[in-house]
């Protein structure tokens, strides 16, 4: 595996991958450790995740700067990456224990109720575009719950990968809580259908998430997919349009333009739809796209040349069927995986954008003239992640509310992932949650307990 800078194309690390034998033995180091981690307290379980929010925030500069060079993302957005990792653990340091406490049930026994207890080795494959943070939102809830964790990387972030795991040996985690392997997807299906391991929990396009849970299905083992996403930004006339359109600039462009939850189709009423565009287009054209590591710059290159190639065929295939481009647009000369912050208009279903996820710099606007071709527009994607609409109408947030297909709704301000609301979407977007209490919930077994009966109580003769 090779560390390659996006900016400059040069290759600053290379690593092996891991071997067959070698990842046998993280697979058995992963299970022998359960086998104790499991009875540790929720306090001491706390303390090591609590030092490692504490090494995170010690440490931030330096992670932070191995990010920015591994994929691209900017320096500040890559120290805010970080901090947001140290966050998510003193959360679930602080409420895990509350969220898998034991709940009476009241039934004929003497005593019932619902404990929560972990499954085992749990393994995570998780995307470049977030290095730190799609990792830790899985380790966090996971060890906190008192599972182990695999973490297979994204193979262009090998750097990071290795530093999640030297973070948590540092904070004092037990040998085999938690390993990195350096792997390639093909190696996936084999880790993933050894019988010591549990569980699997996937951030990736769809293609992975379909290839993952069709082998999690056939194992009989549980999985959380959260994969793509063409969110809508809806803008209705009584919204605030100043607001919304600068929002909409940092919803477009945040990490590159390189996120799940970025909003990438711009839904927006005839009636304030000039305005809008033109507020929106100018902000976009404000930003400065260059080296991720100066200070002032705004967006950073793509992470891979494979990335910028297909964002800019999306581009090119859109113009070439009647889209016409606000800003941007060009494939810019030199060096690095670069492209200009794009904004495109009159679009048709038979361009492939309509369709697919645009993800790069590259903004989709549309024009509707009700708030039924609003929603209707928004749910015509086979994903359906997250979704925010700007209104002031009390009716129309309702609406919202209750008619976007997706596993989030943001009223009058831009998606974001938080530790304290459960994260996934629906459709193609994939299934289960992560974060919140609903996260944690993922990978434990949720056994039913019943003690004794009083005497001469009915039992059912029926399952």
């Amino acid at each position: 595996m090779k560390s390659v800078n996006p900016a400059t194309g040069e290759t600053f690390a290379t690593y092996e991958d891991h071997t067959t034998e070698q990842v046998q033995a993280a697979v058995a180091a992963a299970h022998a450790a359960y086998g104790t981690y499991r009875r540790t307290s929720f306090e001491q379980r706390a303390t090591w995740m609590n030092a490692a929010a504490d090494v995170l925030e010690r440490r931030v500069d330096e992670l932070a700067l191995l990010a920015t060079r591994e994929m691209g993302k900017t320096l500040e957005a890559a120290r805010q990456e970080v901090l947001k990792c140290a966050s998510a653990c003193r959360y679930y340091a602080e409420h895990a224990g509350t969220f898998l406490a034991s709940e009476p049930v009241q039934t004929g026994a003497d005593e019932a109720f619902v404990t929560y207890q972990p499954l085992g080795v749990v393994l995570a494959v998780m995307p470049w575009n977030f290095p730190y943070w799609q990792a830790f939102r899985f380790i966090a809830p996971t060890l906190m719950a008192g599972n182990t964790g695999l973490l297979k990387h994204a193979s262009n972030v090998p750097g990071c990968a290795l530093a999640i795991e030297d973070v948590l040996r540092e904070a004092g985690f037990p040998a085999g809580v938690f390993t990195t392997l350096l792997i390639g997807s093909r190696d996936v299906e084999a880790v993933l259908k050894d019988p010591r391991v549990t569980a699997v929990s996937l951030t990736g396009s769809e293609g992975a998430g379909r290839a993952v849970s069709a082998t999690a299905g056939a194992e009989l083992k549980p999985a959380v997919m959260e994969l793509g996403g063409s969110d809508p930004f809806i803008v209705m006339p009584s919204a605030d349009i100043e607001l919304a359109a600068k929002t909409a600039v940092t919803a477009r462009t945040i990490n590159n333009g390189q996120s799940c939850i970025a909003a990438k189709r711009f839904i927006v009423h005839a009636d304030v739809y000039d305005a809008f565009t033109d507020a929106f287009v100018s902000g976009l054209e404000a930003l400065k796209v260059g080296n991720p590591e100066l200070e002032g710059t705004d967006v950073g290159p793509l992470a891979t040349p494979q990335i910028r190639e297909d964002i800019h065929a999306q581009v090119q295939d859109a113009v070439g069927k009647g889209a016409r481009v606000r800003t941007g647009g060009q494939l810019p000369d030199g060096a690095g995986n670069y492209y200009p912050v794009t904004a495109l208009d009159r679009l048709t279903p038979d361009m492939d954008v309509w369709t697919q996820e645009t993800f790069g710099p590259v903004a989709l606007i549309f024009r509707v003239d009700s708030l039924d071709g609003a929603v209707e527009l928004a749910n015509s994607t086979s994903f359906g992640l997250g979704s925010s609409a700007w209104t002031n109408d009390p009716a129309e947030r309702e609406r919202f509310i209750a008619d976007l297909e997706a596993g989030s709704v943001f009223i009058n301000s831009m998606v974001a992932s938080d530790p304290r609301l459960p994260f996934g979407g629906v459709k193609n977007s994939g299934f289960g949650r992560e974060l919140g209490r609903h996260g944690i919930l993922q990978f434990v077994n949720v056994k039913s307990v019943s003690i004794g009966a009083p005497e001469g109580a009915h039992h059912s003769k029926t399952e």
